[in-house]
């Protein structure tokens, strides 16, 4: 079902601090494209999101025709397909990027939570599903050994695609993750941190109301 839009801007319902959200965001920066945010609360969440994409689930964007695309890795592919100037969706190391990400969105995403809420998952103790995670990381850190990013010297959708999950990872106990033996997982985290895209991916915005003025993120 198409909703047509008023705005002359796609348009993304987003939440900060979600890795979903975040990974799209980057797709959206780095393809230079220009998208009206909506910055979204879980506790509350607008029904012109919910009338668009019923499953509730951010990161969700409303393309000028109406279209929808609900999925976070399909809307960074999305954006890069528009315009990709660093090369992000490289042919020689898409299947590659594309692997990874199922892996992270597929295995690495199920231990990640039950090792932030352990207290939610008593059948393991949080210990254990932070090693059931590691088994990721070391794959993280095997590919960085050798190159500054997952697939080589340049940026892909592999680096913008996993690292919020890494960073969460990460964010679950600090110090513990800083102390585990994953050096250029380590460096590469922080530089993703302190990377000025990501800076701006993770800037704050209060919460959208009807009525609101348009933000518009680029």
């Amino acid at each position: 079902m198409n909703h047509t839009m008023t705005s002359s801007y796609h348009r993304l319902y987003s939440f900060r601090r979600c890795p979903y959200a975040m990974r799209a965001r980057l797709g959206i920066l780095f393809a230079e494209l220009q998208v009206e945010l909506r910055e979204i609360t879980l506790k509350n969440k607008p029904p012109q999101m919910l009338a668009i994409s019923p499953k509730g689930t951010v990161p969700v964007l409303q393309l000028l025709d109406g279209a929808v695309i609900e999925e976070s890795r399909e809307i960074m592919i999305w954006a890069l397909e528009q315009q990709d100037p660093q090369r992000l969706l490289d042919e020689k190391t898409l299947q590659q990027a594309n692997a990874l990400i199922d892996k992270n969105d597929n295995e690495f995403k199920y231990w990640l939570d039950r090792y932030k809420y352990a207290d939610r998952h008593l059948e393991m103790t949080q210990t254990e599903y932070r090693q059931k995670g590691e088994a990721f990381l070391q794959v993280l850190e095997a590919l960085l050994t050798k190159n500054t990013y997952l697939l080589g010297k340049n940026i892909t959708i592999a680096d913008i695609g996993i690292m919020p999950f890494v960073r969460q990872f990460a964010h679950v106990d600090s110090d513990i993750f800083y102390s585990l033996p994953y050096p250029n997982l380590q460096r590469w985290l922080q530089d993703w941190l302190q990377d000025p895209f990501f800076l701006q991916a993770m800037s704050k915005f209060q919460p959208w109301q009807e009525g609101d003025e348009a933000v518009i993120f680029c």
